[in-house]
């Protein structure tokens, strides 16, 4: 980070990037030690979610596996999961939470609100795995249980697309398990979804998430920003400064910034699609993909620096 032509701040990043057949692209820091992706595993697990039976599509299967704003419509979507699965709010177990953005935040509590579950940024997630338990059969009380079969499956499925063995697993900010991965696998899980063949979990998943990114995101988030610019972007982040993404042909990166900073994850995000060549959306400037990864430094609220991004080779 640089302020007033002075260097303040370095943000240190192992990444891994591979081409659309897999070869090492560009590396760099230990990407074959495990991480905890954080929600950047949530595209897989919503593909394990489909593959156990899950009914949802198009708007709903976003919000799956999604780390959504609090926005009304998020929340309304959360309802509709939970309502086809007949259960309520109270079934979820993942932590009350105000909206994510503070516009939405300064609204919410004008009109009274409170913190509850549903607004909390990983309840699509929890709404679906719940949905997915009563389609399977299975208890809805202990959901998040690591060895629950629901986490069983879904810890499966993500072994499956990475093409490793989880190496750890802890509890998410949200309650429910979270399985290590190397930044090598998580690579590779995230070409996978977007190369599966139509139709297939893995592919419905990638396919919801680019056509309805609000419902991943949110309105006003640069992963939301990133996928309307970038034609067939797939883009994640987790918490703790990972983030993932792949193109439509197969090309994918992951990386994390070793001291958790998030504030790094678009200028670097960025700087890696513009080492891939890419380029924008018919009638999108090329422009707007280098605002999305302008983050600036204020002093006295006015610019005086920026994060900047510096790749390897």
């Amino acid at each position: 980070m640089v302020r007033s032509g002075f260097v303040e701040s370095r943000h240190r990043v192992s990444l891994r990037m591979i081409g659309a057949d897999g070869a090492p692209q560009l590396a760099a820091g230990p990407g074959d030690a495990p991480i905890f992706p954080r929600s950047a595993n949530k595209p897989m697990q919503a593909a394990g979610m489909l593959r156990c039976g899950l009914d949802l599509d198009g708007e709903l299967l976003a919000l799956a596996a999604a780390s959504h704003s609090g926005e009304d419509f998020h929340v309304d979507g959360v309802r509709k999961i939970l309502a086809r699965a007949v259960l309520t709010e109270d079934d979820l177990q993942c932590p009350r939470a105000l909206p994510r953005e503070e516009v939405f935040q300064r609204e919410y509590l004008r009109e009274g609100g409170e913190p509850d579950r549903v607004h909390m940024n990983c309840s699509g997630k929890h709404a679906a795995m719940l949905a997915t338990c009563v389609v399977a059969g299975w208890p809805t009380d202990t959901y998040t249980d690591p060895a629950h079969p629901l986490q069983v499956a879904l810890r499966q499925a993500l072994e499956g697309l990475a093409g490793e063995q989880s190496a750890a697993v802890g509890v998410d900010g949200c309650g429910a398990p979270v399985f290590a991965l190397s930044l090598a696998g998580l690579t590779r899980a995230f070409q996978a979804m977007v190369i599966a063949p139509p139709g297939t979990p893995e592919r419905r998943v990638a396919d919801a998430m680019r056509a309805h990114p609000e419902w991943t995101s949110g309105s006003l988030r640069p992963e939301r920003a990133l996928m309307a610019t970038v034609p067939g972007l797939l883009v994640k982040a987790g918490a703790e400064g990972v983030q993932a993404f792949a193109l439509a042909d197969g090309r994918a990166a992951a990386f994390k910034i070793e001291d958790g900073s998030a504030r790094a994850r678009e200028p670097v995000t960025v700087a890696l699609l513009r080492r891939l060549g890419v380029t924008t959306r018919p009638g999108v400037p090329d422009s707007a993909l280098d605002e999305i990864g302008a983050v600036t430094v204020l002093g006295g609220s006015r610019t005086v620096g920026v994060v900047r991004a510096t790749l390897p080779g």
